[in-house]
């Protein structure tokens, strides 16, 4: 009560806890970087712009596409006048492999595949969205969801389980198609965020249902440690659930009957089938879920039409993200606090305003993490405001009025509770369990003393190249 009575402050917006929490990455992260980076009062220049961009997106939530477009141009346009030499190039496109077995580094794939991936995958389960609505089952989903408060709590956690093996995108786009038909377009803002944030939880543990736990897959982390990420997200689930429930029974009640007149189109549901199949294939397989989505799409264009326009309709939003992604990925983000459950806790908070990509990245290279706890935080962390999953950026195309920082904080403010309790129930029942990935292959050993040569041993061996390593 005592959270939810801060963020629903009369005549005026929560400025204070807004500002600390946008800014929050900055004082996480930004540091000097040595003498001869910029920065004011010891923050590197590039966070000041990156947060003075979120800041504008939360206050000018009518105008996040131009802010967002005006703070990448500001950060490039820094880089290229204030960096010298800032390899632009490298950074997109990814580094020579040569150079890199020279130099003894990891090789940089560089941005563009991660922008491409998103760009096809918001644009496509788009187009997704609008197909399985002409399909007819949303019509006759009222059927099989039961009437009062228990019908919203049902569709999200079919919207979880649905998330556990497919994209969480398409989970929370299919789960917002459904409410908008069952809820006769009237659903209330603290249920859009209850159903990205069920999105983002049901793929908190599972390394299909997510691009942060499909990266820990790739680098080694074995499906079985980041599992019980589960315990976290089922409580925050029931947290969400429950409140979100009850939110939207009384703004607008579950239609009592179903469509009598409503037939399937089988052609267009085997269409969707086939899309979410794809995605699943090309991700496991070639890792870019969004390649399946499109072949999916072409074929399915052979066979009905398809919806092109929901491209448009959709392409703000799409590039609205791609400019926060890209912004982050110019941060100087290079080093995290040491690996412990703290750290974790508080990327889960970073990940609401930071893209969780980057900084899963950051955290498989460091090693000695608990992969499930850090799945959950990252993952379920990015639903706390409506920008910092993707699975929100593609379902505010849908509801244009959840594109609104305040309003989402102060309805949706279950969904931070969800994640505090959820996180807590998981280390005190499992405790901090770090395991090993590609790069780390001995997990962390619990070493308390300040002059334990252990702990000395390890500290040492993480800033070397695993060559280096004798």
């Amino acid at each position: 009560m005592l959270l939810k009575n801060v963020l629903s402050i009369k005549n005026g917006k929560p400025l204070a806890f807004l500002l600390m929490l946008l800014f929050l990455p900055v004082f996480v992260f930004a540091s000097e970087g040595g003498s001869e980076a910029p920065s004011i009062g010891g923050i590197r220049v590039e966070f000041i712009l990156f947060g003075l961009t979120l800041i504008g997106v939360a206050l000018f939530h009518k105008q996040t596409f131009w802010v967002a477009i005006c703070g990448l141009t500001a950060i490039v346009l820094y880089k290229l006048l204030f960096i010298s030499g800032y390899p632009f190039a490298e950074h997109f496109f990814g580094e020579n492999p040569m150079v890199d077995q020279i130099l003894h580094k990891d090789l940089r794939q560089g941005e563009w595949g991660i922008l491409v991936n998103l760009l096809g995958l918001l644009l496509g389960f788009a187009i997704l969205a609008k197909i399985f609505e002409e399909s007819g089952v949303p019509d006759i989903l009222p059927r099989f969801l039961p009437d009062g408060w228990k019908g919203p709590f049902v569709l999200l956690v079919f919207i979880f389980i649905l998330s556990s093996f497919l994209d969480n995108i398409a989970a929370a786009m299919i789960g917002g198609t459904i409410a908008l038909v069952v809820f006769k377009n009237k659903v209330h803002v603290g249920y859009i965020a209850a159903i990205v944030a069920a999105s983002n939880a049901g793929g908190a543990g599972s390394v299909v249902g997510d691009t942060t736990t499909t990266m820990m897959w790739i680098d080694g982390v074995s499906a079985f440690n980041v599992l019980h990420a589960y315990v976290a997200a089922g409580v925050a689930l029931i947290i969400l659930a429950w409140f979100a429930a009850h939110q939207q029974d009384h703004h607008q009640q579950i239609v009592k009957d179903a469509k009598t007149d409503v037939k399937i189109d089988w052609v267009r549901l085997g269409i969707v089938v086939l899309i979410l199949a794809g995605a699943i294939l090309s991700n496991i397989y070639y890792d870019m879920p969004a390649l399946g989505v499109w072949i999916a799409i072409l074929i399915g264009a052979i066979f009905t039409k398809i919806p092109w326009h929901e491209v448009g309709v959709s392409i703000k939003g799409t590039i609205f993200l791609l400019c926060l992604v890209t912004s982050a990925s110019f941060m100087p983000v290079e080093t995290l606090p040491d690996a412990s459950w703290m750290t974790a806790f508080i990327l889960g908070f970073v990940s609401a305003v930071f893209d969780n990509i980057p900084l899963t990245k950051l955290c498989l290279d460091q090693g000695h993490y608990d992969w499930g706890m850090l799945a959950y935080a990252v993952g379920f962390g990015g639903s706390m405001i409506w920008f910092g999953s993707s699975a929100g950026v593609a379902i505010t195309n849908k509801f244009q009025e959840a594109k609104n920082v305040t309003l989402w904080l102060r309805k949706g403010w279950h969904v931070t509770l969800a994640y505090i309790v959820g996180f807590f129930t998981l280390y005190i029942t499992m405790g901090w369990e770090p395991a090993s990935n590609k790069q780390h292959q001995e997990p962390a050993i619990e070493c308390k003393a300040p002059d334990c040569p252990v702990r000395a041993k390890a500290e040492f061996e993480r800033t070397l190249h695993p060559d280096e390593v004798k």
